[in-house]
């Protein structure tokens, strides 16, 4: 199993491309499934989610193949299969979102429950209930979602218990051919879900208030195909800035939707950094600077993104003095805090909330991530370190990160991977 080996203590200099959203590309390759005609897809990023919902969608029929420059296309008109077996779903939750298109397009499905990090509960719940208010009746037998609308979606009023961006996403999808307006109360805000509502409206969609807690779809008969160009990643712009932060170094990041960073921003401004902003690019200059210690709260967008949670407690770990963290999304996402401590950090964990007093230095050693951010989180203290520091289970970085022991070696890092 490979590993990524990290000498660190030197800071990062230099200039750093983000690649495509890897939340934004997974639900607008699903909705490829809604369509009549080839959906084009540009700026995917390489990553191992991608490669699992492209298999995905090959396994119920679509023709999938990559063009010279690397987009994706998919055309539906060769969907045959409309299930979606574990083998595929389990090893990413993001699969539900074949869900909503497949029931919505052609009157039933199965999609096997999903899988996917072990940050927490995650319920599809909400999910269920949002087409069952469409007029869907759904069963879960054997560990399978089994749906059926058979004389099609209907538009209603559904709030969401919750804010939930799969869950928005879904449901934003499968109302795009249900006859009728539906109105969904407490939508996701974030980014990724507005352009999604994008691509559909370039394909005939009729969606307005994406970016509110209030989204409205107007149902149409049918969606023709075309292309869309995916956003940039935010959490591997705001990875990379942090890098700066907390190896002393000075990076600017380029292809980046400054907007979509703003909380991140302040906050890196509330430590210290010094912040310049470009039309799509932002420039972080640490260097010399200790960080400051921040208080943080998660929250759905505009808020602190989740997912941006362990990155900054690598910030606050390093900090010159004490900062707290308050997870309020997923209730186990702080297994990264004793993989820190092997390396020197000072956490205190209560309850949903990790308290960190900063140290001067991190130490390197061998640790082991157990998810997604919590990787990325591990990279970076491994960056800031004294000494060596080898991560293992790195596969979790390949399912989010595109490259990202490469972009890091541009930057001056000593970072390799190793078996």
């Amino acid at each position: 199993m490979d590993k990524l080996s990290i000498e660190g203590g030197i800071p990062l200099n230099g200039e750093v491309a983000i690649s495509g959203a890897k939340n934004a590309v997974l639900p607008i390759l699903a909705a490829s499934l809604l369509l009549d005609a080839p959906l084009t897809v540009k700026n995917v990023p390489h990553l191992h989610d991608v490669t699992t919902m492209v298999n995905l969608l090959s396994h119920i029929g679509a023709t999938v193949h990559l063009s010279d420059r690397a987009d994706v296309i998919i055309d539906p008109r060769t969907i045959k299969n409309l299930v979606a077996p574990y083998e595929l779903v389990k090893t990413m939750r993001a699969s539900i979102v074949v869900l909503g298109p497949l029931l919505a397009r052609y009157g039933r499905a199965t999609v096997s429950l999903p899988g996917g990090c072990a940050i927490g509960s995650r319920p599809v719940d909400i999910h269920l209930k949002g087409l069952q208010a469409m007029g869907a009746t759904i069963d879960v037998e054997g560990g399978n979602i089994v749906a059926h609308a058979l004389n099609g979606l209907v538009g209603t009023h559904f709030v969401c218990e919750l804010v939930t961006v799969t869950g928005t996403a879904n449901l934003m999808m499968a109302a795009t051919l249900a006859r009728g307006t539906t109105v969904i109360k407490n939508a996701a805000r974030e980014p990724e879900v507005v352009d999604l509502a994008n691509c559909l409206n370039k394909m005939g969609a009729k969606i307005s208030g994406m970016g509110t807690p209030t989204i409205t779809i107007e149902g149409v008969t049918n969606l023709s195909g075309g292309e869309h160009q995916v956003i940039s990643d935010r959490i591997e712009a705001g990875t990379f800035l942090v890098a700066a932060a907390v190896t002393g170094g000075k990076i600017k990041v380029k292809r980046v939707d400054v907007d979509a960073l703003d909380v991140v921003i302040a906050k890196l401004q509330e430590a210290g950094m010094l912040i310049e902003l470009h039309q799509d690019a932002i420039t972080i200059d640490a260097t010399g600077r200790r960080p400051l210690p921040v208080d943080i709260k998660t929250a759905p967008h505009p808020g602190f993104p989740t997912d941006m949670q362990a990155q900054f407690m690598v910030v606050n770990c390093l900090s010159s003095g004490v900062g707290t963290m308050i997870e309020t999304i997923f209730e186990n996402r702080f297994m990264h805090v004793p993989e820190l401590q092997r390396m020197g950090a000072d956490i205190r964990i209560e309850g949903h909330t990790a308290v960190c007093h900063g140290v001067e230095h991190l130490m390197g050693a061998p640790v082991m991530a157990t998810d997604l951010r919590a990787s990325a989180s591990l990279v970076l203290a491994g960056l800031a370190a004294e000494g060596k520091t080898l991560i293992d289970r790195i596969y979790h970085i390949d399912r989010g990160y595109e490259c990202l022991e490469e972009k890091f070696g541009m930057l001056g890092a000593r970072i390799q991977r190793v078996r």
